[in-house]
């Protein structure tokens, strides 16, 4: 089981209502608590083929970035607001050279 899976998933930023309002979703095991403690509500189609989807790639049965996209259509039916995280690389910096006169 890949719990804590990050390398191919995509980081979504998730705004709920009430008590937990903004959480970042980075890995599978992330999703499996969101979906199951702090989704508003638990009976939409989208929600449940989510859950479905969240089960089957910490399984293996399908990639990370397939269940992220179902967590997406998830969080429309919800009526949440999703943010794409967007990773940055660091450039590398390089010591400056400095030229005599």
């Amino acid at each position: 089981m890949c719990w804590n899976t990050s390398s191919a998933f995509t980081p979504v930023a998730l705004a709920l209502r009430g008590p937990a309002t903004r959480k970042i979703v980075r890995t599978l095991g992330d999703a499996a608590h969101l979906l199951l403690k702090d989704w508003p509500c638990d009976d939409g189609e989208e929600y449940v083929a989510a859950v479905k989807a969240c089960v089957d790639a910490i399984t293996g049965k399908i990639a990370p970035e397939q269940f992220r996209e179902a967590l997406l259509r998830a969080a429309d039916e919800a009526g949440i607001t999703a943010l794409i995280v967007v990773q940055q690389a660091v450039p590398e910096r390089r010591p400056s050279v400095l030229s005599g006169a």
